[in-house]
């Protein structure tokens, strides 16, 4: 890791000369101890790999990084702004999370409990006994349905949770894990409408988001239009991807195959990311919108025991048993290993949330990625509007995570 943190701080130097050509300057907060981040952010975009983008990060519960610069349009037309908001995808999955372990912390939720306890539909094609966390931890084995459903359908809540509540399981639930790429969102968001009353969109606002003062959506009401960047696919002719473009194809291929299986029969129409009709809906396993403060200071929250300026988010107890390893392996879904917690991914050999072993969080499809650091008291948040090769966090990601920890180190 050392070596792998020197090695990060050298290409920074290499292309410290190369930001002056940056069209747009870095704007925002670094404190003077993380310049290395800094230098990071501006060095993804000389290369070419960014069209507009925002990290902050928190310490201790203190913001010491919230930069910004670029632009949230491919034409290059639209400044990136401090309050600039961006899908973030499965990022997403993550407040979903933090909305069903807050409900346990309030008595409301028993993670051993069945569904049916909250959902008696869901008893449907021999699923009466499944208990909650199965839901939570992707092994529940409804990664998709098995009737093709009409593109629309993931717009509309009721069709896709009754859809859900209908299908069997694809393996006895328990006996493995898959990415529910998808279905994650409908299947917790379920289970806090049943149990709180709301839907899980305005669950969020009113019990984190604006408590903690965050950005963050699910569900983006029609004033905040003129603040969304558009997202752009992954563009392999794109100056980061031209040394290894066969390669990098041959990758991108992988993803597209890998998504779609992943999703199954429930599919997202090309460029549908960027409609008003994916803007609306709640969608709570990959359509949060937000900024990169609002991922670091919910994270830096929990990574200072579940509170922050004095608004509660969870309880000490609550993390710890939300952070409990419950799958690791070959996932059923994806072609890589995945490592699982109640709801956050936890740091792998592939995919490393940093060096401490104490870190969870989730990344989003294309590179965004919001995590905790216990160890460290940290909090991450990175967002972005070009998509990038991969599944994993990597790339621009991780060079502003690896330049984090070579601030610290």
């Amino acid at each position: 890791m050392a070596r792998r943190l020197g090695n990060q701080l050298d290409q920074i130097k290499r292309v410290q000369a190369m930001t002056q050509s940056l069209t747009s300057p870095i704007q925002g907060t670094c404190d003077s101890r993380f310049t290395a981040v800094r230098d990071a952010f501006a060095a993804n975009f000389a290369t070419g790999e960014e069209i507009g983008a925002a990290v902050a990060v928190t310490l201790n519960g203190r913001p010491v990084v919230d930069l910004w610069t670029g632009h949230a349009d491919p034409a290059r037309s639209r400044p990136w702004q401090q309050d600039t908001l961006v899908t973030v995808y499965s990022t997403t999955k993550g407040m979903t999370a933090i909305c069903a372990h807050r409900l346990v912390d309030q008595g409301l939720l028993d993670l051993d409990a069945p569904v049916t306890r909250y959902w008696p539909e869901f008893a449907q094609a021999g699923k009466q006994d499944v208990p909650v966390h199965l839901l939570l931890s992707h092994r529940v084995g409804l990664p998709t349905v098995s009737n093709p459903l009409p593109p629309e359908a993931i717009y509309n809540w009721d069709a896709m949770t009754a859809a859900l509540a209908a299908q069997a399981p694809l393996w006895q639930p328990g006996s493995r894990h898959g990415y529910h790429a998808l279905t994650y969102g409908w299947l917790v968001g379920e289970v806090v409408r049943r149990v709180s009353g709301k839907r899980i969109g305005a669950f969020f606002r009113d019990e984190v988001a604006q408590p903690l003062g965050l950005d963050f959506h699910i569900g983006l009401a029609p004033g905040h239009d003129d603040r969304i960047a558009e997202m752009v696919a992954v563009d392999p002719s794109s100056a980061g991807a031209q040394e290894q473009e066969k390669l990098r194809q041959a990758k991108i291929e992988s993803m597209e195959q890998t998504l779609r299986q992943a999703q199954g029969t429930i599919q997202i129409a090309p460029g549908d990311h960027n409609t008003e009709a994916w803007r609306r809906a709640e969608i709570p396993a990959a359509n949060g919108h937000s900024d990169a403060q609002s991922l670091a200071r919910v994270y830096g929250a929990l990574a200072c025991g579940g509170s922050v300026d004095g608004v509660h988010v969870l309880s000490p107890e609550a993390i710890a048993r939300a952070t409990v390893e419950q799958a690791s392996g070959p996932d059923a879904q994806l072609p890589i290993s995945t490592r699982y917690a109640l709801g956050f991914w936890l740091s792998q050999p592939a995919a490393p949330l940093g060096p401490n072993p104490n870190a969870f969080g989730h990344p989003g499809a294309g590179g965004s990625v919001g995590f905790a650091d216990l160890d460290a008291g940290l909090g991450f948040g990175y967002v972005m509007n070009q998509m990038k090769v991969g599944l994993l966090v990597e790339g621009t990601g991780r060079r502003l995570i690896d330049a984090v920890y070579a601030c610290l180190s």
